[in-house]
């Protein structure tokens, strides 16, 4: 079977500075996968470098089976990757409706607007505010939903349930099951092990730029040696400050 997602040896520098190692791992069509690391650790780094945004790499990228390494991320992105960065970046200038249309396309999928409003109902309340108007938890709805109004078949996701308030993170948990439901491969970069828990079928564990190993998902339910060694002993913090998931 061909992977949605595939590295190969995948490497990344800012600069002179190597941050990336030879990361090579595969990701299935429908497939959960969390990247596990401290801050640092070269997990938006690797998001990045599979997206095409750094300008320094080596390695192979493919998705759903062909090379992408050479193509930069516009082309990527209308290859069927999809990339919520941390911060966010929607157009702030264009409202919640402007800001899903612009990047609608048609697929089997079925990620249509009235999909995505009755996966995010508090934006169909709100779809002539600008961007700019918005609290960060709701700008985090609609960088999500936006990203599967274009109906990826690979979406890249750094950090969804930092910073943001428990009801909007049980929103980000709903939507990564929704992606899961169609066939939506998802690799996210995650620190919050109890959403983690909830949603990943399995987690690579990041340090220093390297892949040191891997986690299932009862591992990191109940958090392994080798999870709470990459989080440098944070892991049981981790779950006992995350938010409650109803």
């Amino acid at each position: 079977m061909i992977a949605a997602l595939e590295l190969r040896q995948v490497s990344a520098w800012y600069g002179n500075a190597q941050i990336l190692y030879d990361a090579s791992f595969a990701i299935d069509s429908g497939e959960v996968v969390a990247l596990i690391g401290r801050n640092g650790a070269g997990k938006t780094s690797l998001l990045r470098t599979a997206m095409g945004l750094m300008q320094r790499t080596a390695g192979a990228v493919l998705l759903n089976g062909a090379d992408v390494s050479g193509l930069p991320p516009f082309r990527r992105a209308q290859r069927g990757l999809g990339y919520v960065a941390e911060d966010r970046r929607i157009f702030s200038g264009l409202t919640v409706a402007e800001n899903l249309r612009i990047a609608a396309r048609q697929s089997e999928r079925g990620f249509t607007e009235r999909v995505l409003l009755e996966l995010f109902p508090n934006l169909a309340g709100m779809l002539q505010r600008p961007g700019s108007a918005m609290s960060g938890g709701e700008q985090q709805m609609l960088a999500v939903a936006r990203t599967l109004a274009a109906n990826p078949t690979v979406v890249l996701l750094d950090e969804p349930s930092e910073g943001i308030a428990p009801m909007v993170v049980a929103k980000m948990r709903e939507a990564v099951l929704a992606m899961k439901l169609r066939g939506v491969a998802t690799l996210m970069s995650e620190q919050n092990l109890t959403f983690v828990a909830a949603v990943a079928d399995r987690a690579i564990l990041i340090e220093q730029g390297k892949v040191v190993g891997y986690a299932t998902r009862d591992e990191l339910a109940a958090p392994s040696d080798a999870v709470r060694r990459v989080l440098a002993l944070g892991a049981t913090r981790q779950r006992e400050a995350a938010p409650t998931i109803s």
